[in-house]
């Protein structure tokens, strides 16, 4: 069978029978780790397809690996197999300490301009959990991949860099708001208009596609007005001028609901409801309300009588609230789009709700290029590298997701419920096995044969 190349036509996969993907194998515990799921995957896609398809799998290389074996942690080579090839997977991979590429993970992300952090978290049912409703989580987290402080525009505190940025802002920018201006590291925090309309049309392509509820713009924009707060500015405002007739702002659903209720309800009574601070407004302030009353009540033929709650919902959230509410309230929340800081912390954060980042899938993806690399979301544990005991888990959830993404959804099934069956019968390896009662320790390998068994 002759390998062939994914390509992408008019926003589209097309994907050959016989698709070439490039891998990493991953540092430290990768290795365990991608022996035990690549069967997984061969098996999964010969049980959908019976021999028609079949991944043609391509090696590459980064990381401590790639170091050891020609001196380079990111070998252009790498690079141009993923930008070739257009899709891949990989494990984890070490982070060289010192000087130079900082991650080899958000050096990826940028150089090939995956955007998209995507990170699914759902819970599955045995799993040991450290919350009370594990249950209620299912969220998918849309993280903006490529601006935010992750940049990596930062200079060191008592370098010549540092010094002439702060005899900047001081002279020529008037801040005075750095404390101790000796012994200080900036960083600069750029988040773009265009950064943030792409992710978030693709949090809503998304969320409609999958016939989701919600999105929510998790945010710190009360603080950071001009980053974070512009970004939730930037996400409505790309929701409501380019699928209005799909969604409906969280705003806009109390004024129509109001109105559906009081049909003779006047704008005044109206911005009175969703503003109990009205009367405390400033008239310029009262007729702004007003103003967004009478606008969304334009809405009423396509929203009105209760239309809008078969729309997508639009929301937003402050993050300290958000990383509270997950906790308390997760059926409140579908889809999250966020920017990258905020992204880390609450996948991680909602990855420990559900059973830890062992089995935590994710990928990274260029919807308009159509470049995409799934990856085990967990650091490489070098202790474990070798001994056929940590958890596959993350990179064949996260290789499911990837077959997904080709279109081979029987694949992803397949997968899944196979993983879920064999959590159930309590066949697990030692992260969980030490949780759960009466359960059998499996190897690494051992946990890949019993998700074969129940393909």
């Amino acid at each position: 069978m002759n390998s062939g190349k994914i390509t992408i036509q008019n926003g589209k996969l097309k994907v050959p029978n016989n698709p070439t993907i490039p891998f990493i194998e991953g540092d430290g515990t990768g290795a365990d780790i991608w022996a035990s799921a690549v069967r997984v995957f061969d098996a999964a896609v010969e049980k959908a397809y019976g021999g028609e398809r079949k991944i043609d799998w391509k090696e590459v290389y980064a990381g401590e690996n790639s170091f050891n074996r020609n001196g380079e942690w990111l070998p252009d080579e790498t690079l141009d197999a993923f930008r070739e090839y257009l899709v891949g997977i990989k494990g984890p991979l070490t982070t060289p300490i010192g000087g130079g590429i900082t991650s080899l993970n958000v050096a990826l992300r940028q150089k090939l301009d995956l955007y998209v952090c995507l990170r699914p978290v759902k819970y599955i049912t045995g799993v040991p959990s450290p919350v009370k409703k594990p249950e209620d989580v299912d969220m998918v987290i849309f993280r903006e991949n490529t601006e935010d402080i992750y940049a990596g525009i930062e200079w060191a505190e008592g370098s010549a860099e540092v010094k002439k940025m702060i005899r900047f802002l001081k002279n020529e920018m008037g801040v005075r708001s750095i404390r101790f201006p000796e012994t200080t590291g900036l960083g600069i925090k750029p988040i773009s208009k265009e950064g943030t309309y792409r992710l978030v049309k693709s949090a809503i392509e998304y969320a409609l596609n999958e016939n989701r509820k919600s999105l929510t713009l998790v945010h710190k924009g009360n603080i950071m007005k001009f980053t974070e707060g512009a970004f939730k500015n930037w996400g409505y405002e790309i929701a409501v001028s380019e699928y209005r007739n799909k969604v409906v702002t969280e705003r806009e659903s109390w004024i129509i609901s109001n109105k559906d209720n009081e049909p003779n309800l006047t704008v005044e009574d109206n911005a009175k409801m969703i503003d109990p601070g009205y009367h405390m407004m400033t008239d310029s302030q009262k007729k702004e309300r007003r103003d967004e009353v009478e606008s969304v009540l334009d809405l009423m033929n396509t929203h009105g009588n209760g239309q809008w709650k078969n729309k997508l919902m639009i929301k937003d959230a402050i993050a300290d609230i958000a990383l509270q509410q997950v906790l308390t309230r997760a059926k409140e929340f579908d889809v999250i789009a966020t920017m990258n800081l905020n992204g880390d912390y609450l996948s991680d954060a909602l990855a420990a709700q559900v059973g830890g980042i062992g089995i935590a899938p994710g990928a990274n993806i260029n919807n308009v290029t159509g470049h995409a690399i799934f990856e085990a979301t967990h650091g490489t544990a070098p202790k474990y590298a070798g001994l056929d005991k940590v958890n596959p888990g993350s990179v064949i959830l996260s290789g499911s997701m990837m077959f997904k993404y080709m279109g081979w959804g029987e694949v992803n099934d397949l997968i899944w419920d196979a993983l879920v069956k064999t959590i159930a019968q309590k066949r697990v390896t030692y992260d969980y096995h030490r949780m759960m009662d009466n359960a059998e320790l499996l190897k690494c390998s051992e946990f890949g044969d019993e998700i074969i068994g129940n393909l």
